[in-house]
């Protein structure tokens, strides 16, 4: 018979008495169990998903970076760090979704978590709002009218809602959830939060895909195919993929 968790996390505790051996087996245990729990709650093309939701963001990080240093970078001021540190941005935003999934055990849910925060947090959202401020400046310095377009439009509306998002997310975890009362007022934030989230994602991406495939530095600077591929094809494969791994009963709202 399959051996279960809860046994095999006391059947740690019982090695031999050793400080040093003890804590590496009990070390190597908590890993081993760990990585049982985190196989558990994956379904199958989920991995498949995960990979394929990285390597098309990367697309379109990678075709945004090569175009902007092989076009005069140095030439066009401020509005460099706007689409690199957006594309960057985004596959971070890929990666704290991603990495937060499947997860449905404590132990992988705190350490989903962490990862979470830290690539939304810490590195998605500095970045995406350099490349605010960047594109900001340089319409100031070449005196022109701001929110011309609908993917100005739709980027300042995700950067707000961006902001939201991230002060809920964190009030309703940080400090147990005090700032929603804690406990299970706290987790129904969180519910919302993460709906938010799956809303939030396709307008950023469309956003993306507005910027790069119809705005006219992507119709100067990027041939029609790649585009296509980057702008359009790239972040609706992303989309479809991330939509793959989520689970709706996480939710509950019915």
């Amino acid at each position: 018979m399959p051996s279960n968790p809860e046994t095999q996390a006391e059947d740690y505790e019982l090695l031999p008495s050793d400080p040093q051996t003890a804590d590496e087996d009990s070390q190597k245990g908590d890993m081993g169990l760990a990585e049982q729990l985190e196989k558990g709650e994956r379904r199958q093309g989920d991995d498949i998903a995960r990979y394929t939701a990285l390597g098309a963001s990367a697309v379109t990080l990678v075709v945004t970076w090569f175009v902007m240093l092989i076009n005069n970078p140095a030439q066009v001021g401020w509005f460099l760090l706007h689409p690199t540190l957006e594309s960057l941005a985004m596959l971070f935003f890929t990666y704290g979704i991603l990495t937060l999934q499947p997860t449905s055990q404590p132990r992988t849910k705190a350490a989903g978590l962490s990862r979470h925060q830290s690539a939304i947090v810490f590195m998605a959202f500095p970045a995406l709002l350099i490349g605010v401020c960047a594109i900001v400046m340089n319409k100031f310095e070449l005196d022109k009218r701001h929110f011309r377009s609908w993917h100005s439009v739709l980027g300042i509306i995700a950067t707000g809602w961006i902001i939201i998002q991230i002060s809920i997310g964190g009030a309703s975890v940080w400090f147990g959830g005090k700032a929603f009362g804690g406990g299970m007022k706290a987790k129904a934030v969180w519910k919302y939060h993460r709906l938010s989230g799956y809303i939030l994602f396709p307008l950023l991406l469309v956003t993306v895909d507005l910027g790069g495939a119809l705005s006219h530095w992507g119709e100067k600077n990027v041939p029609l195919p790649i585009r296509m591929v980057a702008y359009v094809f790239a972040p609706l494969v992303c989309l479809v993929a991330i939509l793959s791994r989520m689970r709706v009963s996480k939710m509950k709202f019915f």
